[in-house]
C-alpha cells in the first residue's frame, strides 16, 4: 500500500484536531485525517456556546465549582483547573483569528446554561460550533501549512516496540499508510451506538475502539450524557435528531408536559436550569407518567426575539411548521456527549507513547459523571494546545514502523453479507437505547450484553469494508459501555441505575478503566 510519511498525523477536524493541527504546523509537516468532508462533525453542531469565566462578576474558581458540581463528585479536580484557568487566553485568541461572538453594543454577550451560576456562555447565535469551526478552518488554510485528507477512515492504529508509528486509513476506498512521530485522536464521540442521538453520522466511536483494540486503556465507559431536549417530530427516528440547544432554557424557556403543566420545578431547585442528567430524566419520567413520546418547550418568557437569538433553531422548526415566536416545541431527550473515551493524562497522551487523544474521544476525568453545558468546546481548544505543545517538544524522532501489510483484504461485501451488517448496526442501536439508555438495571444490561455476544460475529470477518469496520466499532464500544454500567452498582450523574438508585461515594467515588491485556475484566 502506499505510505505517506509526516511529523505529525492528526485524525478529526472538529475543534480539538483543528487546535492541535494549526499548532503543530509550525514544528513539522502536519496532515488532518478526517472521516468524511472537513466540517462534518460535532463542534459544527454545536449550538449553545463556549463556557469562559470572562465577565468582571465571574472567575476560573466559580466555573470549576460549578463544573465538579455537575460531575457529581467524579472530576479530575487538577484537569477541571487547566481548563478553567487556561480557557480565557485561548478563547481570547479565537477572537483575535477573527471569531465573530454576538455582542450587545460593545460588549460581548453572555448568556446562561443549565447548572452555570454565571452567565458565561459566549456564542454566536445558535451556530457557534460552526463559527469557531470556520475561524480555525480559514486560519489554517491561509497558512498553508497542513495538508487535508478528507473520505479518509482510521482502520488501524500501527504499534511498534510500544510506541505509535503510524496508522492506516482508508483514503477514497483504498488504504494508506500514515507514518510519523506523534498521532493525535480527535475523532468524536461515539452518539450513534444509540438509536436516538444529536451525533453526525461519523459519530460512531471509531478512534475509542481501534484505540483499545492497539492496547490503550479505556475510562469512564459507562457515563453517557443524555441530552433533555431534541426537536421530537414522531418515529421513526432519524439517524441523528435536531438539538434544541441548552441556551432556549438559559434565556428563560419553561418545560411543560402534555397536559401545559411546568414540571421541573418538582424535580429540582434549580428548575430548567438543573444538570443536564437532572433534567433528561424529569422529562423521561413525565413521558412514562403521561405515556406521551415528549413534553414541551414553551418560548414565552424568552426576553430576547426567539428568531434573531436562535435563528438555526427557528429555521428548523419552521420547516417542521413549529412557529416557535407561539408555539410549544415538541421535546424529548436523546444521547449526546460521552464523558468517557481513551484514558489520557493533562497533556492528552494515552497508554502508548506517542499516541494522544483529545476532546470527546478521550478521558481524563475532566467532565465526571456528567459534562457541565458548553464546557465541551472549551475541552478541544485547551487539550488540543496542550497535545500539540508536548508532542512538538517530547516526539521528535520518527520510530521504525513495522513491516508492511502483505495480505489483502476484500473490500467489498455482497448484498446479503452488506445487509446483515447494516441489521447489525440497528441492533446495536436498538439495544443500547432500550436497555443502556437514560434508565439502566440489571436485568436490561444483561439483555444489552446478551443481545451483543449474538453479534460478536462482526469481529470475525477479515474484509476491510469501511461499513463493516465502523460496525465492528460500534460493536466493540457498546461492548465496553454495557459492560462498564454492569459494573458500576450505583447511581452517579448520567449513569442511573434503577437497583441501585443510590450514590455510593465509599466504594464508587473513582474511575473504571481496562485494557484489552485485561484478561479479569473490571
Amino acid at each position: 500500500m502506499e505510505t505517506l510519511i509526516y511529523d505529525y498525523i492528526v485524525v478529526g477536524s472538529g475543534i480539538a484536531g483543528l487546535t492541535a493541527a494549526r499548532v503543530l504546523s509550525d514544528y513539522g509537516r502536519t496532515c488532518v485525517l478526517t472521516k468524511s468532508i472537513l466540517k462534518e462533525g460535532a463542534t459544527h453542531y454545536a449550538q449553545g456556546g463556549i463556557a469562559v469565566a470572562m465577565q468582571p462578576d465571574d472567575s476560573p474558581q466559580f466555573h470549576l465549582n460549578d463544573t465538579l458540581l455537575a460531575g457529581d463528585g467524579l472530576c479530575n479536580e487538577y484537569a477541571v483547573r487547566i481548563l478553567v484557568e487556561e480557557g480565557p487566553k485561548w478563547v481570547r485568541e479565537l477572537i483575535e483569528l477573527g471569531a465573530q461572538f454576538d455582542k450587545v453594543g460593545d460588549h460581548f454577550h453572555f448568556t446562561q446554561e443549565a447548572a452555570h451560576h454565571k452567565r458565561r456562555i459566549l456564542h454566536a447565535g445558535d451556530a457557534t460550533g460552526r463559527e469557531i469551526e470556520k475561524t480555525l478552518g480559514n486560519t489554517i488554510l491561509r497558512e498553508d501549512k497542513v495538508q487535508f485528507f478528507p473520505q479518509t477512515s482510521l482502520t488501524q492504529l500501527l504499534i511498534n516496540e510500544g510506541h505509535c508509528v503510524g496508522c492506516i486509513a482508508q483514503h477514497k476506498g483504498k488504504p494508506v499508510r500514515f507514518i510519523g512521530k506523534a498521532v493525535v485522536l480527535s475523532t468524536g464521540g461515539c452518539g450513534q451506538i444509540f438509536s436516538h442521538n444529536t451525533n453526525p453520522p461519523v459519530a460512531t466511536g471509531d478512534g475509542i475502539a481501534l484505540a483499545y483494540q492497539a492496547g490503550c486503556a479505556v475510562q469512564d465507559m459507562e457515563f453517557t450524557q443524555f441530552h433533555p431536549t431534541t426537536l421530537y417530530l414522531g418515529d421513526p427516528h432519524p439517524a441523528s435528531l435536531f438539538l434544541i440547544s441548552e441556551a432556549v432554557r438559559g434565556e428563560g424557556a419553561i418545560l411543560r408536559n402534555c397536559h401545559g403543566d411546568r414540571f421541573m420545578t418538582d424535580y429540582h431547585a434549580e428548575a430548567e436550569l438543573a444538570p443536564r442528567d437532572v433534567v433528561a430524566r424529569a422529562i423521561f419520567d413525565q413521558m412514562n407518567k403521561t405515556q406521551t413520546p415528549h413534553v414541551y418547550l414553551d418560548l414565552e418568557k424568552v426576553k430576547q426575539n426567539p428568531t434573531e437569538r436562535f435563528p438555526t433553531i427557528y429555521k428548523r422548526c419552521k420547516e417542521a411548521n413549529i412557529d416557535i415566536t407561539r408555539d410549544f416545541i415538541p421535546v424529548a431527550p436523546a444521547a449526546h456527549y460521552f464523558m468517557g473515551g481513551i484514558q489520557t493524562d493533562t497533556w492528552g497522551l494515552t497508554t502508548i507513547p506517542a499516541l494522544y487523544a483529545i476532546g470527546e474521544v478521550a478521558c481524563l476525568g475532566l467532565h465526571g459523571a456528567n459534562r457541565l453545558a458548553s464546557n465541551s468546546l472549551l475541552d478541544g481548544l485547551v487539550f488540543g494546545h496542550r497535545a500539540a505543545r508536548h508532542a512538538s517538544e517530547h516526539q521528535t524522532h520518527l520510530a521504525v514502523p513495522p513491516r508492511p501489510l502483505l495480505a489483502s483484504f476484500e473490500q467489498g461485501l455482497a448484498d446479503s453479507e452488506r445487509a446483515r451488517v447494516l441489521a447489525s448496526k440497528q441492533s446495536i442501536r436498538e439495544l443500547m437505547w432500550a436497555h443502556v439508555g437514560i434508565l439502566r438495571h440489571q436485568e436490561g444490561l444483561l439483555c444489552a450484553q446478551k443481545g451483543l455476544k449474538e453479534l460478536e460475529w462482526l469481529t470475525h470477518s477479515h474484509s476491510e469494508n469501511e461499513t463493516l469496520l465502523e460496525v465492528k466499532n460500534m460493536w466493540q464500544v457498546a461492548t465496553l459501555m454495557t459492560e462498564f454500567a454492569l459494573t458500576r452498582t450505583e447511581s452517579r450523574g448520567s449513569h442511573l441505575r434503577s437497583d441501585f438508585p443510590i450514590r455510593d461515594d465509599l466504594y464508587w467515588k473513582r474511575h473504571l478503566s481496562k485494557t484489552k491485556e485485561s484478561t479479569d475484566g473490571l
